[in-house]
């Protein structure tokens, strides 16, 4: 019948493709060793290829390089490096810096491990720190270790996330209400810092 070679219709040729065909020792340049091979195809499948292969190394260079960002939570990232206990005073730690640091502010945010909302704020809280370092810390403080039991109770504590603004002498000036969701917690810490920067003026 027809000897002619059948190609697939779909045909997915990845960009790293390329590379894996030039490291191939029997190759020897030969365009019909591949079923992807798309030099003799009409040129708007060309251009799908190039802009897959775009599109691709666009992503690769826009993606951040990791521990890029400074970020407050250094401490919470080595979490599985150190033990609860360790994990406490090391917290304690950055709350006495930061009471000590001499800024106006410092926001004590209790958290939980568990705690995918506390999770989720994370970027937001790092922006929130970024554009107000030259008065603010941001401390984080986890709510199930016992060190923080006695701030637990001087702050009345009783949900997570729960964000308290502290004046420099550990004073409380006001706290986030219980988190309904997401933008309602955002709004909540907004409103703290505003109400901070009017009673500065």
């Amino acid at each position: 019948m027809n000897s002619a070679p059948k190609h697939p219709i779909f045909c997915i040729k990845w960009p790293w493709d390329n590379h894996q065909n030039q490291k191939t020792p029997n190759n020897n340049n030969n365009p019909t060793n591949s079923p992807c091979n798309l030099d003799n195809t009409p040129w708007i499948f060309k251009s799908v290829q190039n802009l897959g292969i775009a599109a691709f190394n666009f992503i690769n260079s826009a993606a951040p390089p990791p521990n890029s960002l400074k970020s407050p939570f250094k401490l919470n990232q080595k979490r599985g490096n150190l033990s609860p206990n360790e994990q406490g005073e090391a917290e304690q730690r950055a709350f006495a810096a930061a009471l000590a640091s001499g800024k106006e502010a410092t926001v004590l945010e209790f958290y939980s491990p568990k705690c995918r909302l506390c999770n989720s704020l994370l970027p937001f809280v790092i922006e929130i720190e970024n554009r107000n370092s030259d008065w603010l810390n941001i401390v984080m403080a986890d709510a199930e270790n016992d060190h923080w039991l006695p701030e637990l109770l001087h702050y009345d504590v009783k949900y997570v996330p729960c964000f308290v603004l502290i004046d420099k002498y550990g004073n409380a000036l006001a706290k986030t209400g219980v988190p309904n969701s997401r933008l309602h917690v955002i709004a909540g810490v907004s409103h703290l810092l505003k109400t901070r920067r009017k009673q500065k003026n």
